[in-house]
């Protein structure tokens, strides 16, 4: 199948309201592929490309400005897949060139539509929906099965592509192959948003657990006797990486497992460290349990969660995540500034009936985190591309210096809806100085209040500091850059996280 029909796929889900008929042209598309053109298809009508490209937001958005489309649909899908695979396999000296040598010369091949495609599905901004969920209903409508049927062998499997290709070719038989096996990870499960800890025990029909949110790296850990393997939140392989998370694995008594858990890093007093350098391995990493989808031959996904806790508090108190079960909004609440106080991120609030529902994000789990908003100054703004080609979409943000000037602390995509963004590149445009390629430098006028979880250390930018999981809240037409937050805000913020030193 020539790989424009992926492209007008795409264009025709993100024109079309109707969940319902979103999953219907899905369906068809899928319904038409080749049998060996099923597992690439599902996984870029998801957003996931199955390869790491290295080509990043900047290098996408200057080749899509530059290069021509071709005049006429030519790619085929089995070749997007071929050159993916070859970009992917560069390495060493004068690799960066030759990625961006080669993804020219495939959108030089693409139509515009194509192109379009392309430039968003590698850099992760396909915008078209639910993405894989779409898929899987698709996958489900395609081969007449219940959707739970497709999602589960998803959840297990951990690979849409996998699941498209043994769906689309042997129906529910080949779905029926899908099973929790040790050392094949599945997708973890998820946790919405709540506003509070007291909301968040208020949605539950009763007693729920809370539990500190550790500002790790989520690990899946797989023992089988004296195997252990450790698998990242994206299922890649990280076992050379967590050695101290092996060993404590290897200590508890069970002969199989399968545990979900963190691996974090403590200072002084039992303190988090920051995430970076728990990253960068700036101290020993400790692991912390709070859930076990497997414990020797019982498979524990759909046993209710307050069982599965107290399993995990059994096999390993030491390592078991420290929990408060509660139905008391107040209670909550203090939970919550507690651990934040302890220098943790949040907590988690969990329904005590709910099962194990890998890759899903449901609302049987809710996540509360410490949020920083302030009011900050947009210096500049990037073009976007894919859907947001045509708006002003990445902000440069920048607090204001009380000795005079700006002062960059990094740039957020995030928060936009269409209005705004439709908003903001007028706003922009009346307003710049200069450009740079992709970037459109404005003068320091508007001011937009920013949600942030945490400052961070940065090297990038000249204050030594940058904000981290920005996002925009609103636009201030109620104040003036001179009334923006200033640079002594944010260090207040790092000094009192330690993250700097006072």
């Amino acid at each position: 199948m020539l790989y424009a029909a992926i492209a007008l796929t795409s264009k025709q889900l993100v024109e079309t309201s109707s969940r319902k008929k979103k999953v219907e042209c899905l369906a068809k598309l899928l319904g038409e592929l080749a049998p060996d053109e099923h597992a690439i298809v599902a996984r870029h009508l998801s957003g996931d490309v199955a390869y790491k490209l290295g080509i990043g937001y900047a290098t996408a958005g200057e080749l899509r400005g530059r290069i021509a489309p071709a005049p006429t649909a030519s790619l085929a899908v089995r070749e997007v897949d071929r050159r993916f695979a070859a970009i992917a396999e560069l390495r060493g000296a004068g690799s960066g060139r030759a990625k961006k040598d080669a993804f020219g010369a495939m959108l030089a091949a693409a139509t515009e539509l194509e192109q379009g495609f392309l430039g968003a599905l590698v850099i992760g901004e396909l915008r078209q929906g639910a993405l894989d969920a779409l898929v899987v209903d698709a996958i489900a409508l395609a081969i007449r099965v219940e959707p739970r049927t497709v999602r589960t062998a998803y959840m297990l499997a951990g690979d849409i592509g996998a699941v498209a290709a043994a769906a689309l070719t042997e129906g529910a038989a080949g779905l029926a192959r899908f099973g929790l096996t040790v050392f094949r990870p599945v997708l973890p499960m998820l946790a919405q948003t709540a506003e509070t800890a007291g909301a968040a025990i208020a949605s539950f029909a009763g007693p729920a657990a809370l539990e500190l949110k550790l500002d790790g790296f989520r690990v899946q850990i797989h023992k089988d006797g004296d195997a252990i393997r450790v698998f990242s939140r994206a299922l890649n392989d990280v076992t050379a990486q967590v050695p101290e998370v092996v060993a404590a694995t290897a200590a508890l008594a069970a002969r199989r497992l399968i545990l979900d858990g963190e691996a974090s890093a403590f200072g002084a007093g039992g303190r988090p460290l920051p995430f970076q350098d728990t990253m960068r391995r700036q101290g020993p990493l400790t692991l912390t349990v709070f859930d076990a989808l497997l414990v020797d031959d019982q498979t524990l996904l759909p046993t209710p969660a307050g069982e599965r806790f107290t399993l995990v508090h059994d096999l390993a108190p030491a390592l078991a995540v420290p929990r408060l079960v509660t139905s008391d909004a107040a209670e909550a609440d203090a939970y919550f500034d507690a651990a934040v106080a302890r220098g943790h991120e949040g907590v988690m609030a969990k329904a005590l009936d709910a099962p194990y529902d890998a890759g899903s994000r449901g609302a049987a789990w809710l996540k509360i985190k410490k949020v920083y908003r302030l009011d900050l100054v947009v210096l500049a703004a990037e073009w976007g591309s894919g859907r947001r080609r045509g708006w002003l979409s990445n902000l440069h943000l920048g607090a204001r210096d009380p000795a005079g000037g700006w002062v960059m602390l990094g740039k957020t995509f995030k928060g936009m809806t269409d209005e705004m963004l439709a908003w903001q590149t007028a706003q922009f445009l009346a307003r710049e100085v200069d450009r740079d390629g992709h970037i459109v430098y404005v003068r320091p006028e508007l001011v937009a209040e920013i949600a942030f979880n945490d400052v961070q250390r940065s090297s990038r930018y000249p204050c030594g500091l940058a904000l981290r999981l920005a996002r925009v809240v609103r636009y201030r037409d109620d104040k003036t850059a001179a009334e923006a937050d200033t640079i002594d805000a944010i260090r207040a913020i790092a000094i009192r996280d330690g993250v700097v030193p006072a």
